[in-house]
């Protein structure tokens, strides 16, 4: 949908996301885009102007999750998700992508889909106008080599250089904006562990040397000292978790730092160890396979990260059983009580980092004249709470490209149901 009317946002906090601190202002949107920021009030234009009083309310960019999986739908049954029929499963994951608008997300990258072609069916049917959802960047199934797969059934297999490139070339005649490369394991499966890795480092090269050279960048589930080093040894762009970095890769990772972006997906790590024994997962065999170890060297390497100004971005990994839509804005605290992050550094990784990831840092995460008017309004201050982010109650405003999704003089969303709205999905 196009927006057909100018629309002034007054009596609002701005936090427009260059660092400075929140101002009483107002912002005027024409068409898709933020056409003027005055601080104060009264001095921008009203006539022929739809005003909306947002009563002191927090005014700020919409939230980026840099590590999203739509096509994952709340289920303990991971080998289900390859069963799953491709119809339901495509359902499952618009739904996916609503709840993550619903929750004053506009920015998501996609870090990997169950089936080939899902994700990129979703950001096409988004950005037609067919579907509500974010802006969204469109991976396909994980590359795994023989051997490293975390789940069978939503893996794509290449061994060697050859394989790769082919591998990648199938990302791109399929449409995708990214490939996934799964370096290392995962100690939730018992046998592919969190230390391993299973690439080689002409394998990484042949994906990254090919998938730049058609646009696509690459990103690596790399939980491993080793994957991590691997990765920026051969320019991989996105990091995810990097668990397990040493002070080898720390350096490298700083060398990379306007290059290279990190996503732990924290939020895995923690629920993992306290919210998955209603899904048969109790925290003494967390702790027994080496999620309590992961946390805390996550925690002290992120920390790290964060002194020596690498960017790490919020998000990661929802849609699992103890990690489920619509609960994204749990990394937000995390970044806050477990890395030392300020709110104020973490809002700005949520958003303008957000629009570095997405290859827009001039149009994406910033309330700035010139930039796409996608906007939440929060009854509360994240700077002062950052929880309040989790409560979409408090999210009374919702816009993206210049049209309300939820409408604050309504505070209703489109008439859509999402995951959080849902009973857990458990496949059959």
């Amino acid at each position: 949908m196009s927006p057909s009317t100018s629309i002034l946002l007054t009596n609002v906090r701005v936090f427009d996301s260059s660092g400075s601190e929140p101002y009483a202002g107002e912002v005027l949107i024409t068409g898709e885009r933020i056409a003027e920021v005055r601080r104060g009030s009264g001095d921008l234009p009203r006539d022929g102007v739809r005003v909306v009083d947002g009563r002191g309310q927090f005014l700020m960019s919409g939230l980026c999750d840099a590590h999203t999986h739509f096509s994952w739908t709340n289920s303990a049954d991971l080998p289900g998700l390859g069963t799953l029929g491709v119809e339901e499963h495509t359902l499952l994951s618009a739904r996916s992508a609503i709840t993550y608008l619903n929750c004053g997300y506009t920015m998501c990258v996609g870090a990997a889909s169950a089936k080939p072609r899902l994700d990129v069916v979703i950001r096409d049917a988004i950005n037609d106008g067919l579907l509500a959802g974010p802006r969204y960047l469109a991976n396909c199934q994980e590359i795994a080599v023989t051997g490293g797969a975390l789940v069978d059934g939503i893996t794509a297999f290449a061994d060697g250089p050859e394989e790769m490139r082919k591998r990648v070339r199938t990302n791109v005649a399929l449409g995708a904006d990214l490939v996934k490369l799964s370096m290392s394991g995962e100690e939730i499966t018992g046998n592919q562990h969190a230390e391993d890795n299973y690439f080689s480092d002409e394998e990484v090269l042949a994906a990254t040397t090919e998938a730049h050279r058609r646009g696509l960048r690459v990103c690596t589930h790399a939980r491993s000292a080793e994957s991590v080093k691997m990765s920026l040894r051969n320019n991989v762009d996105i990091i995810y978790h990097a668990s397990f970095v040493d002070e080898e890769g720390l350096d490298m990772l700083e060398a990379r730092k306007d290059e290279v972006f990190v996503a732990p997906g924290l939020n895995w790590l923690v629920a993992t160890l306290k919210d998955a024994a209603a899904f048969g997962y109790p925290p003494e065999a967390a702790e027994a396979a080496g999620y309590r170890r992961e946390l805390e060297c996550a925690i002290a390497g992120l920390r790290e990260m964060r002194r020596r100004g690498i960017r790490v971005l919020p998000g990661g990994d929802y849609g699992f059983a103890w990690t489920p839509h619509g609960t994204y804005a749990r990394d937000l605290q995390h970044f806050v009580e477990l890395l030392g992050y300020t709110p104020m550094e973490t809002l700005l990784a949520a958003t303008r980092l957000g629009g570095e990831i997405m290859r827009m840092p001039d149009e994406l995460g910033q309330i700035k004249p010139g930039f796409y008017a996608d906007l939440i309004l929060v009854d509360g201050d994240p700077l002062k709470d950052i929880t309040v982010l989790q409560n979409r109650a408090k999210i009374v405003g919702i816009m993206k490209g210049g049209v309300f999704h939820k409408d604050p003089d309504r505070s209703t969303t489109e008439n859509v149901p999402d995951v959080a709205d849902q009973p857990v999905i458990v496949n059959a």
